[in-house]
């Protein structure tokens, strides 16, 4: 819950429950939707060196309709306080998962190392953060505490967090504010001293200084006012102290670092030309009317309806796709840009530069909100819904995310207000007859064949009969069995040891599991029997456990043991082989009508019936939208009573920034790094 209190929480919780460790006791007390049960009670006696709260509570599911938690969501919150309050613990466990789910935080540097870990994919220009704290009086009598930290990198956008009382102020304030207007001037003070200005016209302005800039402004003050009841922006009159601290300090810095200001000042004098370059390059298309909404892109193929709510703008990929959504688009209220190859990614490119490329001078007049500090306006944009549509290849993939890149970078509004969506045109069309249905991905794929395949069939096994919904359930899980498997093998390297993996009597199931030396001796003899070659049974001191070691096919060492019992995937599996093991009887005789067969395994049942499910149909896979006409993609993609829209959101500003930087920046190894650490996940390869 965002900005509230324990009274708040209260209010709506079914349950809740309070423990207090104070003065040598513990006081409880519980309430039900917000009314006490009873007055506090005092307990048991506790040494008097242990204080704290507790706090238990049920949501009250009356109130709040989503009341399950997102362990991420947590995670990337309860590490921006570990950041925020260097030196605290703050331990994390989801006891949802077998075995528990638990992550630690803690950090001496407090948000220093907020600051490296935001630029931990980037390419920094001075090693360290730069970081001071100050305290400074109140009017009230009260103490203002104030925390800053900053590094400069090599890209382009400026990453700036700020909060007040440890709330993130998304909307900024005084604070931040005091902050922009101290940095801008202690810089340019510092490039005058030093002498860097003599081909510099004018001084350096907020965007020159701040090209480049990672920093966290942190104060903390009583009685704090704040704009709004989501606290996004903090109104309390503390500008001049913050301005008054970062003259102070950052002026010592820049005395002490000479060489680290000059990389500084001279960044932001590169910026200035760049931005005068912009400048002129923006006049001059102005003056062409390419940045007037004035004067539309030709290419645009805009709608009849002039209320932006009503509104929306397909962003489209290739001429040709562009063309067949112009033809099948509802013209009242849907707008169609066309895109032209891959557009230039931002995250490596200059302001000036991007103005100049045609695509996204395009988008920025049709969209209509202008771009950059000075001028994006969001009241002036032109539609309510801008909707990315790429083809379902690798290269629309990669166009999607410049796209997404664009809009995190420099309309990132447009993405916290809701305004951007992805489309998500059909992977598959089914045809049969004269009827046809489209499919939007591989699961949902494979429950129709299968949902085809099953009707009026019936498999026999053992004593056993399968049909209907209890069939295709069955087969639903054995596919999924079947797709868990061979992403196992890809880790393990070696299906034998995945089919031992995978027997239903194995005593391995977690964490827990693995410390005890009788289980996994349950896996190490089957391994011995099979032939697997050096296979060892070791002690894990790390996890106080015990691991089975071996070559795989490939002659590179293999462990098994705790680390691949906290990955979801076996866990899954795990559960699978014990739900499926009852119907592991072959032989399996099929019979649908007159047609019988035979199958002696699951992977031949499966694949025999998959088979079936397509029997006399027409199966397209799709790549491009082109391969669709206008009346099929109005039917599959742009009609809003069949379409589906993914809406962007911004759940992680933090986490979104570095994904961002990684793939779409200069560190090539961090790039690798990711695709390496990731590269057993991939779903849908495109070769």
């Amino acid at each position: 819950m965002h900005g509230v209190g324990v009274s708040c929480v209260n209010a709506l919780s079914e349950r809740f429950e309070l423990e207090i460790w104070r003065e040598g006791h513990v006081w409880t007390q519980e309430y039900e939707k917000g009314i006490p049960l009873a007055p506090l009670k005092q307990g048991g006696k506790v040494p008097m060196k242990r204080t704290g709260t507790k706090i238990t509570f049920k949501p009250d599911t009356t109130i709040m309709d989503v009341t399950t938690y997102n362990f991420d969501t947590l995670a990337s919150r309860l590490r921006q306080l570990a950041f925020l309050n260097k030196g605290i613990t703050i331990n994390l466990s989801d006891e949802r998962e077998d075995p528990v789910h638990v992550q630690q935080f803690h950090y001496e540097g407090g948000i220093a190392e907020f600051i490296k870990h935001l630029n931990k994919s980037k390419a920094v220009l001075h090693e360290k953060p730069i970081y001071f704290e100050g305290e400074r009086d109140l009017p009230n009598g009260g103490k203002l505490t104030i925390e800053v930290a900053l590094q400069y990198n090599d890209a382009y956008a400026e990453t700036v967090f700020s909060f007040a009382n440890n709330i993130n102020t998304v909307d900024g304030g005084t604070h931040l504010s005091g902050f922009r207007s101290a940095l801008t001037r202690t810089i340019n003070a510092a490039g005058q001293a030093a002498g860097l200005f003599k081909d510099v016209k004018e001084n350096l302005t907020g965007d020159d200084v701040r090209e480049g800039l990672t920093a966290v402004v942190s104060v903390k003050l009583p009685q704090p006012q704040f704009e709004g009841q989501t606290k996004g922006k903090l109104n309390s009159d503390v500008s001049g102290h913050v301005t008054g601290l970062i003259n102070e300090k950052l002026g010592e810095f820049f005395d002490k670092n000479p060489s680290v200001m000059k990389k500084i000042v001279s960044k932001a004098i590169d910026a200035q030309r760049a931005r005068e370059a912009a400048r002129k390059a923006r006049d001059l298309t102005r003056r062409k009317g390419a940045l007037d909404s004035g004067g539309l892109p030709g290419k645009l193929s805009d709608c009849q309806e002039k209320d932006p709510e009503k509104c929306e703008i397909y962003l489209v990929e290739g001429e040709s796709a562009g063309g067949t959504a112009k033809s099948g688009r509802d013209r009242k209220f849907q707008a169609i840009l066309p895109l032209k190859g891959k557009i230039l990614n931002v995250e490596k490119a200059r302001y000036d530069k991007m103005l100049g490329h045609d695509e996204i001078r395009h988008m920025i007049t049709a969209i209509g909100t202008g771009i950059g500090a000075a001028d994006f306006d969001i009241a002036r944009l032109r539609y309510h819904k801008i909707i990315i549509m790429t083809d379902a290849d690798v290269d629309g993939s990669h166009i999607r995310t410049l796209l997404l890149t664009f809009f995190f970078r420099h309309m990132q509004e447009l993405i916290t207000r809701g305004h951007v969506y992805v489309a998500q045109p059909p992977l598959y069309r089914i045809k049969k007859g004269k009827s046809e249905k489209y499919i939007k991905d591989d699961k949902e794929f494979t429950k129709e064949i299968l949902r085809r395949a099953t009707e009026n069939m019936t498999v026999e096994y053992g004593e056993e009969k399968l049909e209907g919904a209890e069939l295709r359930n069955f087969l639903l899980s054995l596919d999924e069995h079947q797709q868990l498997f061979k992403r196992l093998e890809r880790r393990v390297r070696d299906p034998r040891v995945v089919e031992i993996l995978a027997r239903p009597d194995l005593p391995l199931d977690t964490k827990a599991d693995y410390q005890d030396k009788a289980n996994v001796e349950a896996l190490y003899n089957p391994m011995v029997e099979a032939k697997i070659p050096g296979v060892q049974l070791r002690q894990d001191e790390v996890h106080a456990g015990w691991s089975v070691t071996f070559f795989d096919q490939t002659n590179a060492e293999r462990e098994v043991g705790i680390d691949l019992a906290v990955i979801p995937e076996y866990r899954r599996l795990r559960t699978l082989a014990k739900l499926l093991a009852k119907y592991n009887q072959p032989p399996f005789n099929v019979s649908k009508g007159e047609r019988k067969d035979i199958k002696n395994n699951w992977a031949d049942l499966l694949d025999y019936l998959k088979a079936e499910g397509m029997r006399d149909a027409s199966v397209t896979r799709y790549k491009g939208l082109g391969e669709m006409n206008a009346e099929q993609l109005w039917e599959t993609t742009m009609n809003p009573k069949v379409r589906t829209l993914l809406r962007v959101d911004l759940a992680d500003l933090v986490e979104t920034d570095q994904i961002f930087s990684t793939l779409m920046g200069e560190d090539v190894e961090q790039r690798r790094k990711f695709i390496e650490d990731n590269a057993l996940d991939v779903r849908n390869l495109d070769i």
